[in-house]
This record gives structure tokens, sequence and C-alpha cells, in this order.
């Protein structure tokens, strides 16, 4: 059985993700900081950034749902994927990042983003870069089987779990709406099944609902 650990499970993706997974039979451990509220049964009580190999090395894949939102705490989220891609060099354990939409491509050439638009709050610019950031350090790393998992430009929290997606590439996915937006509970049956699957390694892909 395909053993799952879900860094920061406790947050919104991270506590669909590992429902879904356990939902799934999947043998999924939560990995939080404090009191698990998660669906798994199974736990490490860390912080991300005290996780070593010995704490890692029996699972088939590790899924980075950590995020952060403050001023203060956005600079973690690159530091958080340069730390767990530290842990996991040179092993056959897969990283799969729970990423950001503004580094999607909006032209074929690849030389625009979403984050580029006139149009692109200004508000979410600094963890539009903060994501950009991980991407980059991952795209520069050979030693670790990570996948960047970017969603939709409009990311619901709340959103319902449709039961279904579109998978996209490293360009900006519609619907067949013409829109980009995904929930965060089909963003999970996304995420799960690139852990079942795993068929995209060292690749961004991207998640757009139906």
């Amino acid at each position: 059985m395909m053993k799952i650990a879900v860094v920061c499970a406790n947050g919104k993706a991270g506590r669909l993700i590992t429902k879904e997974a356990v939902e799934r039979g999947f043998d999924v451990t939560a990995i939080v900081r404090g009191e698990n509220r998660s669906a798994a049964e199974k736990t490490i009580c860390k912080d991300l950034f005290q996780l070593t190999l010995e704490d890692l090395r029996e699972f088939d894949v590790v899924i980075d749902a950590f995020g952060a939102w403050t001023p203060e705490t956005i600079g973690e989220i690159p530091k958080a994927v340069k730390h767990l891609c530290g842990v996991l060099s040179g092993t056959d354990i897969r990283l799969l990042i729970v990423g950001g939409a503004g580094s999607l491509y909006v032209n074929k050439e690849h030389t625009l983003c979403v984050s580029d638009g006139a149009d692109f709050p200004d508000a979410f610019k600094p963890l539009a870069a903060a994501h950009d950031e991980a991407l980059r350090e991952l795209r520069g790393r050979n030693d670790v089987k990570w996948t960047y998992v970017s969603p939709a430009a409009d990311f619901q929290a709340d959103g319902e779990r449709s039961g279904g997606y579109i998978l996209g590439g490293e360009e900006l996915t519609l619907s067949s709406e013409g829109k980009s937006v995904v929930s965060y509970a089909d963003f999970a049956i996304a995420m799960v099944d690139e852990a079942a699957e795993g068929g995209h390694i060292r690749q961004r892909i991207s998640v757009v609902a139906k």
C-alpha cells in the first residue's frame, strides 16, 4: 500500500488532500505542529523546518501543503520547498507541492505569466513571487523527484467537490465555461491522482475545473 505524508495537514488544502487520500484507502500520515485535525489516524507532530530524512524515509510520497498569507510568513513558502528538497535529495521519495497560479504562462512563448497581467492585484504579487521562487528552486533540482501542482487562478477554499477536473501543464488552462477556477476539493482529487500515478516527475502541472 502506498504511504503518503501530508505536510501541514491541518491547513485548508492539507485537510482536503488528507481526507481524499484516506478515503481512497492509502496509508496516510499527517505532519502537523499541534493537535491533528485531519482525517489521518497516523501523525507526526513536528515543525516542517525540523523534519529530517529519518522522519520521511518510510513514505513513497510527501505532499507539501504549506500555506502562508501574511507579509511576515509568505517568505517561508520557498524556504519550505528548499528544506524539503534538501531532506529528500537523492532519494526515490516523490515530493508534490501545492503551488501557485501566478507563474502559469499566458502565451505560447512562455515569456508572460498570469502575475504579469495589468489586472493582477497588487495585493497578491508578493504571494505570487514567493510561489515563483519556490518553482525556480525546483526547476534547478535534478536530485529530487518533484512535481509542482498549480491551481487555477480562482482557487476556492469552500468550493464544491464536483469530482472532476482538467489537467493542464505550464500554461493557464480554462474550463469549459472559459474560466480559471477550481475548488480546493477538486484540487485535492488531482493531487491524490498524481500521488497515485506519479506521471509528472520534475514537471509543473496545473488543475482547473471542467
